[in-house]
């Protein structure tokens, strides 16, 4: 029973996802991408990670997805407008040697962040810390309090851009 119930959520969030790339109207890609955070929320509740699950509905189903539909209606944006052919004909020679240079650094950065990170670093966190809310709240507003402020500056900021953006010039 579970692996279906995993197949059939798998295909939803793949789908949803696939869709949110593949649409051309903007509001359809985020309901697709409400669909694909919910398919990702049942897979959460599958690994027996509840808190989880209703995190990722609450804060990205609920809240980041309410601030991407008021700023797509904000813009009225009605479709995407066709764009170059390709990559290369959008960026041109030099925009290509630099997504290449930077494409490099990235997998460099990233293989020696891995390294540093080692194999074993979930181990070295027991279960109890990680699965108690009290003890990641309390994390989260003492430990990380400055990443959760600046995360929160960071939307706000985002907000007031897309209105910013969408005022009509009189």
């Amino acid at each position: 029973m579970e692996t279906a119930a995993f197949y059939i959520l798998a295909a939803i969030t793949v789908a949803g996802c696939l869709g949110v790339v593949g649409q051309r109207n903007p509001m359809h890609s985020v309901m697709l991408l409400i669909t694909a955070f919910g398919g990702l929320a049942g897979l959460y509740v599958l690994l027996d990670a509840p808190f989880t699950a209703v995190t990722q509905i609450i804060i990205y189903a609920g809240a980041i997805m309410v601030l991407f539909l008021f700023v797509v209606m904000l813009l009225n944006v009605p479709r995407e407008e066709p764009g170059p052919s390709s990559v290369a004909a959008l960026l041109g020679p030099r925009g290509m040697k630099a997504a290449v240079v930077l494409s490099v650094l990235l997998a460099v950065e990233i293989v020696w962040a891995l390294s540093r990170v080692g194999i074993g670093w979930f181990d070295e966190q027991t279960a109890e810390t990680v699965s108690s809310v009290t003890n990641i709240g309390r994390s989260l507003f003492t430990e990380h309090a400055l990443a959760f402020e600046v995360t929160s500056v960071l939307i706000l900021v985002a907000m007031v851009g897309a209105v910013v953006l969408a005022r009509k010039e009189r």
